[in-house]
């Protein structure tokens, strides 16, 4: 008899509400979710923890979830990114970022969390391809 581990998520917010009620969905679900409120935190968080996946907001103070996700795959290049937002100003940077030869999985704003986990579920079946992340720049 085996056992399944976990999948580990980091969903970075910085509506804090947004990050935890996302991530409570996903411990109830079967997920091993942690929230952050920012991207440098994220950073922070993923230098020390190991995550499969990242569920980002793109627009935040400081840090955006876009620049986060790049420096979270360059320390976790296994680690899925699915990026949402509700900002207008996403189209704008996420272009930018394909610009510098990143590509991201995007939700937008609002959306129901089964949404989120079926896409959790789906990238982390075997022989499932990882959504594209790619790190040249």
């Amino acid at each position: 008899m085996g056992f399944e581990t976990k999948l580990r998520v980091l969903v970075v917010d910085d509506a804090r509400t947004i990050a935890d009620t996302l991530a409570q969905i996903l411990n109830l679900n079967g997920f091993q979710a942690v929230a952050a409120y920012s991207g440098e935190h994220a950073l922070q968080l993923a230098g020390v923890h190991h995550f499969d996946h990242l569920v980002s907001d793109v627009v935040m103070d400081g840090m955006n979830g876009i620049e986060a996700a790049i420096a979270i795959c360059s320390l976790l290049p296994k680690c899925t990114v699915l990026l949402m937002s509700g900002n207008n100003d996403t189209a704008r940077i996420l272009s930018e970022a394909e610009g510098h030869g990143h590509s991201f999985d995007i939700l937008a704003k609002p959306f129901h969390p089964l949404l989120v986990i079926d896409k959790l579920r789906d990238s982390s079946r075997p022989g499932a391809g990882a959504w594209p992340t790619s790190l040249t720049a």
